[in-house]
């Protein structure tokens, strides 16, 4: 099959039979797409501010066995949200998914969950940048510095954003490179001047919990006697930093050709990132000297390996190179967030939803929603501190968003749902969307254990707001995407095939 020429107007008409006009501005290629997913996952940030979080619970095997099982996982999950992404590409995405595979109160759940996971992506990204970057260069730590520099880098990346999707179709684009040859640069000095390679280390379960240990240091993970609790729990680290992929669903109304772009940026992009990030912390885990007395380092456990392992100048450049990585990270995590704001208010799904679906008629982009997520992301940040906590509530609010329409698809698969766009699965949808929703489960009960009980906490108050926001307001106001009023019509004028 030939692909739509660039300047096709095949785009455009998909979106309009979805229910839309062309607002956004067209112009990301396949390899944007796939860069700006690249750029969110950025196994420099989330695999680097996160490693404390498997190597203080069972070592190296948090590495070794861990990363590569989640891999897997959660390419299930990306393709799996390929093959809706491919049927459906519009902006939304996953809101957008579950509203025409399940109705509208799931597609209203969803973009709460989707839109909330992506604002504490986006904190978790840059309260880590602050931590790595002031442990990196020495700097004392105090709440006000941390006010400030979250303030000053997420005002930054929002006038970023504002300015156009050419500027941050540059920016991530650069990123996607960045990324690639510095975990690259990286691993290798790790390589050459690590003291030794035990690559028994990296199927070796060491008992790390309890660390760092002292009156006023709190422990990565409580002393826990079972290792097999112990290496669930180390699934967070692959969990958290392989998230973010759906960002490439949320700019398909700026992505050429995008039912084939966009479900080959989300899978590329959890598989090269995968790959990519498992060699890379492979040569972090080997290169360490000590493993307890890194873990005692808690979250500084990276800058402490490479400022003893590597020559100061080396070090001090990957560290700086890391630090630009995850801002522009977060700068990425920004532009999926504003177009999944953009996207719901469009729909009517938020107050004041006309000003935040507002679209610049000169730079294509949806400043009110662009600025809202900016100043949503601060204020998370200063709700919750705490990286750890941010980190873990994030994914759990974005693997809930990934399982809905997942969960909805593998009912409605060859029932409710017979249109599929390029990227099929066929026979092995299901079987995949079982695994996918059975896994993502699984990811969220163990977001939830301690030390992170405020995260089961957030995800409680979450669920009761939006039980009581549905039934006492959005059910009998909340309309839902086009494309599902024109099912509902369908469906009243044909009543077999209404759907509870």
């Amino acid at each position: 099959m030939t692909a739509p020429q660039s300047d096709s107007p095949t785009d455009e008409q998909l979106l309009e039979k979805l229910g839309y006009r062309q607002e956004l501005a067209r112009r990301m290629s396949a390899f944007s797409n796939f860069a700006i997913s690249f750029s969110i996952i950025c196994i420099l940030a989330g695999g680097i501010t996160s490693f404390h979080l498997g190597l203080a619970s069972v070592g190296g095997a948090s590495v070794g066995i861990g990363w590569p099982l989640v891999t897997l996982f959660a390419l299930v999950v990306a393709a799996t949200m390929g093959q809706v992404a491919s049927a459906f590409p519009t902006a939304g995405g996953l809101y957008h998914w579950a509203s025409i595979l399940g109705g509208r109160g799931w597609g209203w759940a969803t973009a709460w969950f989707n839109l909330g996971g992506l604002v504490m992506v986006a904190a978790a990204i840059n309260s880590g940048t602050y931590h790595f970057a002031f442990d990196s260069l020495g700097l004392p730590k105090s709440f006000t510095t941390q006010v400030l520099f979250l303030t000053g880098i997420t005002a930054i990346q929002a006038i970023l954003n504002h300015r156009g999707i050419r500027v941050t179709t540059i920016l991530t684009d650069f990123s996607g490179y960045w990324i690639l040859v510095i975990s690259m640069l990286l691993t290798v000095s790790l390589f050459a001047w690590a003291p030794g390679w035990d690559w028994n280390r990296l199927v070796t379960f060491t008992n790390l919990s309890g660390l760092p240990s002292g009156e006023e240091l709190s422990p990565v993970v409580p002393a826990n006697e079972s290792l097999l609790w112990l290496f669930a729990f180390s699934l967070m680290l692959p969990a958290y930093t392989l998230t973010g992929y759906d960002a490439s669903a949320h700019v398909s109304e700026e992505t050429r050709n995008a039912e084939r772009s966009v479900p080959r940026g989300i899978v590329q992009s959890v598989l090269i990132s995968g790959i990519a990030g498992w060699i890379m912390l492979i040569a972090i885990m080997l290169a360490i000297p000590d493993l307890r007395d890194a873990a005692n380092q808690g979250s500084g456990a990276v800058v402490w390996t490479l400022r003893n392992v590597l020559p100061q100048p080396l070090a001090l450049g990957l560290l700086l190179a890391i630090i630009l990585a995850q801002y522009l990270c977060g700068l990425a995590t920004i532009t999926s967030a504003s177009r999944m704001t953009y996207a719901f208010a469009r729909d009517g799904g938020l107050p004041a939803s006309r000003w935040l679906a507002t679209v610049s008629p000169i730079r294509k982009t949806p400043g009110p929603a662009i600025w809202t997520v900016a100043i949503a992301i601060i204020a998370f940040t200063l709700y919750t501190p705490v990286y750890d906590t941010i980190a873990l509530v994030c994914t759990i609010f974005l693997y809930v968003s990934y399982v809905l329409p997942t969960a909805l698809g593998f009912l409605a698969h060859g029932k409710r749902w017979n249109h599929f766009g390029p990227w099929n699965l066929g026979r092995w949808y299901r079987p995949l969307a079982g695994i996918a929703v059975l896994g993502c489960g699984g990811l969220i009960v163990l977001g939830m254990q301690p030390p992170n009980e405020k995260a089961g906490t957030t995800l409680a108050i979450a669920i009761g707001l939006l039980v009581l926001g549905w039934f006492g307001y959005a059910r009998r106001h909340f309309p839902g995407p086009p494309v599902s009023l024109l099912k509902a019509e369908h469906e009243s004028a044909n009543p077999e095939n209404r759907q509870l």
